[in-house]
């Protein structure tokens, strides 16, 4: 019995009954109807009904993860609380309101930042990322995020003119977040489904969107990249200083036990496992060889961090990491470079793959292949048995992890199997629809960012060897569209473009001179 049929079975009403539908249901589709307006619309009122229409599934979501909220603000305490709370949010949209060019800088500084308390620890983790910790990890960003949404209804609501997303971006993405959030309807695991869609594919879809319609001005990708170069530097630093002092600033429970097991001590900064620390330090470094390629920045001021931003992520001891670098690397230094060094580049990848594979076979043949790949073969086999019983619709967004337990060991078996396999865990969890609407997403952004280099070639490299960092990681360890970053590249890429856009279209005609008007002196 697939997802589906599961789920109808479930909810099969007594004869002359009707049919039961949840809040987390209708959730679901006013989500899916919501990512479609504010990506898709052309105008005003489509864009901020889509916005509003997501606050709603929100609002409905919130029953799942968050039962006890709504009790909580009843009460005298949570009044005053919603009071001062109210006026704080008014006063942070007016901000927006009026520093509307500032929202990507606030979104690039606060996309990776992850506090380090969770609001409900009783909660497990998937992948990487906490479900219901994720309100307290995630709290700054989606503060700022609430804030700059409400500023944008109130901009449209004012005259704004709503502008047409980049549709290479737009249709895929808008396409995607439909699908998963209508996949709630037959979830295998509807609570990790509701907690998914409410704390990352619906936010992120508004993510997407108030970047999108931010002012973004010629001047603004440097910032941008010092912003992001700073940040890794601070995450390396304290990287550092963990393993100087052999002491973890934060999660110490979570490594412990592997920490005294090993010879080397792996470092976590301000995150809550390595490989997510790792991929933001690469991020960084990406960005920082895309200024150094295109000499945007001087080697002497290039190098201090870089020497910073590669310890640090020495000490993470990351291979998915220090393989997304070296992916990303090749492919801007191919690109940054001339026809000698592509070719270069392509020599040296294609001898790196041969002996990589040798020696994948040499090993292989004395070890199995699920100790080589610390037992990702296992859960690989596992989610691809989840595919095969469920080919059109999978098994629901968030789900594989529970369906890969019930399928292959039995619902007995209490542990969760989550592939760490972004495009395996797609294919299990959407069904076909989700591999094309997958497939669609990262061609429609590869090539958006491929054309975005003809107008500012820095920016278009620097966010194609991000694209490529979050690509490259995700299939080792899982965590793709849950990424914030994913989504502020994108809607820093569309920025750029309706930005200029925005320029030209003001920009005064410039009226041809006739012949009887004299040239303008020569100064």
């Amino acid at each position: 019995m697939d997802g589906l049929s599961r789920r109808t079975a479930d909810r099969a009403p007594l004869r002359g009954t009707l049919p039961h539908v949840s809040g987390t249901d209708v959730a679901a589709v006013i989500g899916a109807v919501g990512a479609l307006g504010c990506l898709l619309g052309r105008s005003r009122a489509t864009v901020a009904g889509g916005l509003v229409a997501i606050a709603v599934a929100e609002t409905l979501l919130s029953r799942t993860f968050a039962p006890s909220a709504f009790d909580r603000l009843a009460s005298p305490s949570g009044g005053v609380l919603l009071v001062f709370g109210a006026a704080a949010f008014a006063a942070l949209c007016a901000g927006f309101v009026r520093f509307a060019w500032t929202v990507p800088l606030v979104m690039v500084a606060l996309a990776p930042i992850r506090l380090p308390f969770d609001f409900n620890t009783s909660k497990r983790f998937f992948i990487g990322l906490p479900e219901a910790g994720a309100l307290g990890r995630l709290l700054p960003l989606y503060t700022a995020l609430a804030a700059a949404a409400g500023a944008l209804v109130w901009r449209l609501l004012r005259g704004e003119s709503a502008r047409a997303l980049p549709p290479l971006l737009a249709a895929p993405a808008a396409l995607l977040i439909a699908v998963m959030s209508l996949s709630l309807l037959w979830a295998r695991d509807p609570s990790a489904a509701a907690n998914r869609l409410g704390f990352f594919v619906l936010p992120f879809a508004v993510l997407f969107t108030v970047i999108s319609y931010a002012p973004f001005g010629d001047g603004l990708p440097r910032i941008l990249a010092i912003e992001a170069v700073v940040l890794g530097c601070v995450f390396a630093v304290i990287g550092i200083a963990e393993e100087w002092t052999h002491h973890l600033l934060f999660y110490e429970s979570k490594l412990a036990v592997a920490n005294s097991y090993t010879s080397y001590f792996r470092v976590t900064s301000l995150f809550s496992d390595p490989s997510i620390y790792a991929r933001h330090v690469v991020v960084a470094l990406t960005v920082l060889i895309v200024a150094l390629l295109l000499g945007r920045v001087s080697l002497a001021v290039c190098v201090p961090p870089l020497v910073v931003m590669w310890i640090g992520l020495y000490f993470s001891y990351s291979q998915s990491a220090m393989v997304s670098l070296a992916a990303a690397t090749v492919l801007v230094t191919a690109l940054a470079g001339g026809r000698r060094v592509r070719q270069l580049m392509a020599a040296a990848t294609l001898a790196l793959v041969v002996l990589g594979s040798a020696a994948f076979v040499t090993l292989a043949s004395d070890h199995s292949p699920d100790r080589l790949l610390s037992g990702r073969w296992t859960l690989v086999k596992d989610t691809w048995a989840v595919y095969e019983n469920h080919p059109l619709v999978g098994v629901g967004v968030a789900s594989q992890p529970a369906a890969s337990r019930d399928e292959t060991s039995g619902a007995r078996y209490k542990r969760l199997k989550t592939s760490h396999t972004a495009p395996l865990t797609v294919a299990a969890e959407l069904g076909i629809a989700g591999i094309l609407a997958y497939v669609a997403f990262l061609v429609g952004a590869a090539l958006f960012f491929w054309r975005l280099r003809a107008d500012d070639d820095a920016l278009g490299l620097a966010l194609l060897g991000v694209l490529t960092v979050l690509f490259t990681h995700s299939l080792s360890y899982g965590v793709f569209f849950e990424d914030p970053v994913l989504w502020v590249a994108l809607g820093v890429g569309a920025a750029a473009v309706l930005g200029r856009e925005r320029r030209a279209a003001s920009a005064p005609p410039v009226r041809p001179r006739t012949v009887s008007e004299p040239a303008p002196a020569a100064r």
